[in-house]
């Protein structure tokens, strides 16, 4: 509940007041959200579907799922491509991070993340649809969580300081053993393509995170978010890499 509270717009009522040992340990839920997000898409993939051309309905699918997330990932990645921008000290990006307008890399970036997940998307055959919506979130979620537990946090209040003190290896573990779970259950739909989709979000998480960890001397929420919606561009870029050319992989 705390981590469907977090990743969604949903309205999520919570028992009494929200401690911070309780965000750390609901990271390890992070897939499941994601997977219930996918359902949702999937569900409304298929409404879609009996009226729709399929570029309108890529692109109400991603316009549903900015409205499901609240659009928190973008805003952090706007935030995030803002404080990237020019010759910088870590404090001054910090500053431009926390500044509540949008600035033009914000933006641009918004855009470019967009208008790829959409052309991208509109590119997964028909019959993989289903799978992909369902795996998309989960593993961009997942690598939320790797980023977390993995790299260090760049600032010493902040929301995202609360998870990364919080979230312990059980909690990556069993994040990791619930995605590698969900790609295995795909496994009749997406072949071998899930652990591959896994194997790639890794790598280029992982790229990114020293990347931001060289930028902002750590992570912070705003990268997190960043790192979700990178995850799902490079998780719907592999998709549509291998069903152009891995013949048998899926």
């Amino acid at each position: 509940m705390v981590a469907a509270q977090f990743l969604t717009s949903i309205p999520v009522r919570l028992k009494g007041e929200l401690r911070p040992e309780q965000l750390g340990r609901s990271t390890l839920y992070f897939p499941l959200v994601g997977l219930g997000i996918g359902a949702i898409l999937a569900g409304l993939n298929w409404v879609f579907n009996l009226t729709l051309p399929a570029p309108v309905t890529s692109a109400l699918l991603i316009t549903a799922l900015v409205i499901l997330t609240g659009a928190m990932h973008l805003d952090g990645l706007s935030d995030t491509c803002d404080g990237m921008a020019g010759h910088k000290t870590v404090e001054e990006r910090w500053r431009v991070m926390h500044d509540s307008r949008a600035g033009a890399f914000g933006v641009v970036g918004i855009i470019l993340v967009l208008l790829i997940q959409y052309a991208a998307l509109n590119s997964v055959p028909a019959d993989k649809m289903t799978a992909v919506l369902l795996f998309m979130p989960t593993i961009s979620r997942w690598a939320m969580v790797y980023a977390i537990y993995a790299f260090p946090y760049a600032r010493k209040e902040g929301l995202g300081t609360a998870y990364k003190t919080a979230t312990r290896w059980p909690q990556f573990i069993i994040a990791t053993i619930i995605t590698l779970a969900i790609a295995g259950a795909l496994y009749p739909l997406l072949n071998v393509t899930g652990f591959i989709v896994f194997s790639g979000v890794l790598v280029i998480t992982t790229g990114l995170a020293f990347y931001f960890k060289y930028k902002f001397a750590g992570l912070t929420g705003d990268t997190y978010g960043t790192i979700n919606e990178i995850g799902e561009v490079i998780a719907l870029i592999v998709v549509v890499i291998i069903c152009k050319v891995g013949v048998g992989l899926i």
